[in-house]
């Protein structure tokens, strides 16, 4: 009926919307009067200590607190008071599991936090912190403790035999942990592995991982880790083992050398085997039966004293460990001379020489060849440039432009040389040495005073006139040469 009358009057979504409303603001208002104030959820773990805090919050101060109640609610169990303190007959503490392992860390209602030392996995679940008071009735808040184990991680290897079918050749685990662990395989291998999980009566976990593959004897010795992790390792656990793979021997003989001939002496041969474990035995016959006199045997290794027709025959090699026995033959060739291995060829050796000769030609030219440019662009300009003929009288040694050069001046001097001028001047040294030189473009200085003639006839005339004024006034001091600071004696540089 109650059906029908839904049918027949469907709620309007005006009426929905204040529905909702009203369900806010009793949400909203349920929060705002929360008056006991504790901490949702803490982690511990086993033997530490945990304290549980409790706070009444009363802003108008008109709640009456009569009392304070612990009550501890496990994952699998019945809520149960564990702690109890009234301000008049004080505290009480009903749980004989907490006995001597609950206090209050304050003799105070307003504040009745406790702490649990010493704790059990067993520990883990629901606290409230409850409170009567008058006139409200009831205040609660609850903490979830949730406890916390490390695991004991452990791998290692199964020793197995190679075979076809699939068997488990390693093991990982991750014990008593809380939460569970989580395991993987690192391998280059082609394999894949099982897990299982173990849960213990404290609430903890132990988690099982196994490797599996089809063994061959390749696979012994080869690497496969372990790696565990889980939320209290700050990284990841790993561990790697090596695969313990057992199979028959396998044979081999080695050393003939196809050259056998009679009269030699010390020919050995070698019995080789890889097998796991290692062998047990290794026998030598021969097919005709007992072997020779001149055949001596020492574990592995067969040596032939002196060669012979006796050793013309077939020799054979048995190996045996624990799971089973395998054998190789060889047959040895007597002959009667002995077979002279060719070296390389005279042409090949010549050849070869003359390779290395032009080889280190070549390098010692490339070498030659950049040493010489090298020394060439670092080098002096090979062809000497033709000498400057500078006219102008910033040079001139005095301010007589119209006299004629003396005969002193007018021959050239060697580098360093020094000479005097006719009227008692002062001593005029020629600059242009090997340092001084390459100011003049490497060119001998030339004396400005001689560009003014033409011909040697005009310079001996003045050369004589020059001569006559100078001993008239021999005995007068000499004017001072008007040469600037800055000024030389020495024609500028050419450029080419």
């Amino acid at each position: 009926m109650a059906r029908d009358y839904a049918g027949r009057c469907p709620v309007s979504p005006v009426r929905n919307t204040w529905l909702v409303a009203a369900s806010i603001l009793l949400a909203a208002q349920g929060i705002g009067t929360q008056k006991v104030r504790v901490e949702e959820e803490l982690e511990a773990f086993p033997t530490e200590s945990v304290d549980l805090r409790c706070q009444f919050i009363d802003g108008g101060g008109r709640t009456k607190l009569t009392q304070v109640s612990w009550i501890w609610e496990p994952i699998d169990g019945q809520r149960d008071n564990i702690a109890v303190y009234h301000p008049i007959y004080g505290q009480s503490f009903p749980n004989l599991s907490f006995k001597d392992r609950v206090v209050f860390l304050h003799n105070s209602l307003e504040n009745p936090s406790i702490r649990i030392s010493n704790l059990r996995m067993s520990d883990a679940g629901r606290y409230t912190c409850e409170y009567a008071t008058y006139p409200s009735g009831n205040e609660q808040g609850t903490t979830a403790l949730i406890m916390l184990a490390k695991p004991k991680n452990s791998a290692k290897v199964l020793t197995v035999q190679a075979g076809s079918k699939s068997v488990v050749v390693a093991q990982c685990e991750a014990a008593d942990g809380k939460p569970a662990a989580t395991i993987k395989w690192l391998a280059s291998v082609g394999g894949n592995h099982t897990t299982t999980t173990l849960n213990g009566p404290d609430g903890t976990v132990t988690v099982r991982s196994e490797y599996r593959l089809v063994p061959t004897p390749a696979d012994n010795g080869r690497e496969v880790t372990c790696m565990v992790d889980q939320k209290t390792q700050e990284r990841p656990w790993a561990y790697p083992v090596k695969l313990s793979v057992e199979y028959p021997p396998s044979v081999s003989i080695e050393g003939y050398d196809n050259n056998w001939y009679v009269g030699r002496s010390d020919a050995v041969l070698f019995c080789l085997a890889n097998a796991n474990p290692a062998p047990t035995t290794v026998t030598w016959t021969a097919a005709s039966g007992a072997l020779p006199d001149n055949v001596m045997v020492d574990g592995n290794k067969l040596t032939v004293r002196k060669v012979d027709d006796a050793v013309n025959t077939t020799f054979i090699c048995e190996v045996k460990n624990k799971h089973g026995a395998s054998r190789h033959q060889i047959t040895t060739i007597v002959i009667e001379k002995r077979k002279i291995t060719p070296g390389p060829s005279t042409g090949a050796v010549i050849g070869g020489i003359l390779g290395a000769l032009v080889f280190i030609g070549i390098i010692s030219g490339i070498i030659i060849f950049f040493f010489r440019k090298r020394q060439d662009g670092e080098g002096p300009p090979k062809h000497k440039p033709p000498p400057p003929v500078k006219a102008g009288s910033s040079t001139e040694m005095l301010n007589k432009p119209s006299e004629p050069p003396t005969a002193t001046e007018t021959a050239p001097l060697s580098p360093g040389e020094v000479y005097y001028e006719p009227t008692g001047g002062e001593p005029v040294t020629n600059l242009d040495d090997e340092t001084t030189g390459a100011l003049n473009g490497g060119a001998p200085p030339v004396l400005e005073d001689s560009a003014k003639y033409d011909n040697i006839n005009e310079l001996k005339d003045h050369a004589d006139s020059h001569h006559n004024n100078d001993l008239d006034s021999s005995n007068r001091e000499p004017p001072a040469a008007n040469i600037s600071r800055g000024e030389s004696f020495v024609s500028p540089a050419m450029y080419v």
